[in-house]
């Protein structure tokens, strides 16, 4: 079923979220073809409204005094879709990992071939106390969707990522009101265009295939500013990979950790 994102409630619950976008060219580079970072934006876009239809979404958690918090994603790019391209959108739950409710994706094409393959980490968080809860408790009756999965096992996703010892620092960034959400702290599809920021855009658009791991470990709120560490690393799979660290200058507390991964 093809769901109505304007109206989340509107067919009835559904264990699978899907919808069809066009790539318009917000959303392209200079290669034609669809950037990372609205990857991620469609993603959050329709991990909110599933939630919405789940009876989960950010009304329903606020009046228990919780919130969603994305901890960790892995997004694993085979083929970016072109300008003018139309899409299906994918999105389920996919079960509890201790802390984590565990959430898949899929861009599918027209041929229904799943071009974009990704996993997300969320905690549940108290608001008062700032501490997570156990997921299985705060909200017991979502799907689990345990036979339907967008990545293998062996794609490691949704994993910690190691501190890398060698990184320099290449920018900073001071958080501004387009990089804030409801919440008041930056988006985290914000932490994603800064990344690419850091990089040549030839780099970029050259990639056909792409992969990225990102922690995010603490939130950046209005007004703070951010150093980005970042360093290539060496590899033998891909003709590009980048570790990046985002670190809050007065404090110099470690904001998110990322690891981008390209191929030509």
């Amino acid at each position: 079923m093809i769901c109505n994102p304007a109206d989340p409630k509107g067919s009835g619950i559904s264990n699978v979220w899907q919808e069809i976008v066009p790539v318009r060219f917000g959303a392209i580079d200079k290669s034609d073809r669809l950037t990372l970072d609205t990857i991620f934006q469609f993603f959050q876009e329709a991990a909110i409204s599933h939630a919405e239809n789940l009876g989960v979404g950010r009304e329903t958690m606020e009046g228990t005094g919780q919130v969603w918090i994305i901890s960790r994603m892995s997004v694993m790019v085979n083929r970016r879709p072109e300008y003018c391209e139309t899409v299906k959108i994918r999105s389920w739950p996919h079960g509890f990992e201790k802390l984590f409710a565990i959430r898949d994706y899929e861009i599918r094409d027209k041929d229904d071939i799943a071009v974009v393959s990704a996993r997300s980490a969320w905690l549940i968080v108290d608001m008062e106390k700032r501490r997570p809860l156990r997921p299985q408790s705060a909200i017991s009756d979502l799907p689990l969707n345990g036979d339907l999965s967008a990545v293998a096992p062996e794609d490691n996703c949704v994993l910690g990522l190691a501190e890398h010892k060698n990184l320099q620092k290449i920018a900073e960034r001071k958080a501004a009101y387009t990089d804030l959400d409801y919440n008041g702290h930056v988006n985290n599809v914000r932490y994603i265009q800064w990344i690419e920021d850091t990089l040549e855009p030839q780099i970029l658009e050259k990639a056909g295939k792409m992969r990225l791991d990102i922690n995010y470990l603490n939130e950046i709120l209005d007004g703070e500013v951010i150093e980005l560490f970042s360093a290539q690393l060496d590899t033998t799979d891909a003709s590009g990979v980048y570790a990046f660290e985002g670190r809050k200058k007065e404090s110099g507390q470690a904001a998110f950790r990322a690891e981008l991964r390209l191929w030509g």
